[in-house]
């Protein structure tokens, strides 16, 4: 499993998270939010999110949702949140070990896809048993470094 997207090495760094415990749907929805924000400002973002004080806008997975202040039809992915977060702060430390400035950034590709599967099952009555399956989910995030003009 690689990157969706070819990059400069020169000036971007990146970052992945395979097979996470995370909805997929609920990633999406919030890396939707974050591309093309500055590394800090996306930073701050997730953790408030996190925090429960701002909600994300769902653009796809939006059925039954409630409005939310400001956003309209929303969440809080509290676990997604979190997840991407540690992404992100992730290739913002490859970043600082290539030798760019991690805080000069902004966030060029924020995607998530579903990964593997993670099967079980949970025993019921009379010797029968239900799937009890768990989705993951793969996380990319590439930074690029902005111009300074």
């Amino acid at each position: 499993m690689g990157y969706t997207q070819e990059s400069d090495p020169e000036t971007t760094s990146k970052a992945i998270g395979k097979e996470l415990g995370v909805s997929p749907k609920h990633c999406r929805e919030v890396c939707k939010m974050l591309t093309g924000m500055k590394v800090e400002d996306a930073k701050k973002y997730l953790k408030e999110v996190a925090d429960l004080k701002r909600p994300v806008p769902y653009t796809r997975f939006k059925m039954f949702l409630s409005p939310k202040p400001g956003v309209g039809p929303g969440r809080y992915p509290k676990k997604a949140a979190k997840a991407i977060l540690r992404v992100i702060e992730s290739a913002q430390s490859n970043a600082e070990y290539k030798g760019l400035e991690a805080d000069n950034m902004r966030v060029k590709v924020a995607a998530a896809h579903r990964g593997r599967i993670e099967k079980s099952y949970m025993p019921r009555a009379q010797g029968r048993s239900t799937p009890w399956n768990e989705q993951t989910t793969n996380i990319e995030i590439i930074l690029e470094e902005i111009e300074a003009s």
